[in-house]
């Protein structure tokens, strides 16, 4: 009886473990791809969603003394009213708080995109290394993205960067091998 039982908790399993597969899989293909572009020497942050660009953001990066980190990370944690700890400081949430209300950390220990208790640091070069947004356009961020998020920092200005960027405020669509498509942001069509 044992082994019957054995095989039937197998057989189960195997089941469960197909069923769980296909239903992942289905659930991965319905969520959208989606990136965050961040340029330092634009100091603007896309949303990229399978392959279009959805919204630009004005951001603050790192000073020279602490430079934003360049690479690839992924969205690690994300943290509503957060409390703030550097250096034996501790900032509980509200608004004297410099991550905002909102934090979205980075695989990069430490790093992460947050909001600020001074918005005139928009534009510039002046966090500890984090992605500074201001609070409405945070909040905004906060709620498209989740966990697992990919988060690509480029410190320097390239084809990848002046294709998003560009020279305008128009949005275009991203990797695409024919003339850029505008995309309007409110509609994103």
């Amino acid at each position: 009886m044992t082994k019957t039982l054995h095989r039937r908790n197998s057989s189960a399993a195997w089941f469960l473990t197909m069923f769980l597969l296909v239903n992942a899989s289905s659930f991965a293909q319905t969520q959208p791809r989606r990136t965050l572009l961040i340029s330092i020497a634009d100091r603007k942050l896309a949303v990229v969603e399978n392959g279009a660009v959805k919204k630009i953001y004005p951001i603050a990066v790192g000073k020279h003394s602490t430079p934003s980190p360049k690479g690839s990370f992924l969205i690690v944690d994300r943290v509503v009213d957060p409390t703030y700890y550097h250096a034996n400081v501790v900032v509980p949430p509200g608004s004297h708080n410099p991550l905002g209300t909102r934090w979205m950390g980075l695989s990069e220990k430490g790093y992460g995109i947050h909001g600020t208790n001074v918005p005139k640091s928009i534009g510039k070069a002046a966090s500890h290394g984090c992605i500074r947004m201001a609070q409405p356009d945070l909040e905004e961020l906060f709620s498209q993205t989740r966990v697992g998020d990919t988060v690509l920092i480029l410190g320097e200005r390239d084809d990848l960067t002046a294709e998003v960027f560009g020279t305008s405020d128009d949005v275009v669509a991203f990797g695409t091998a024919s003339p850029a498509v505008v995309v309007h942001p409110a509609s994103g069509q």
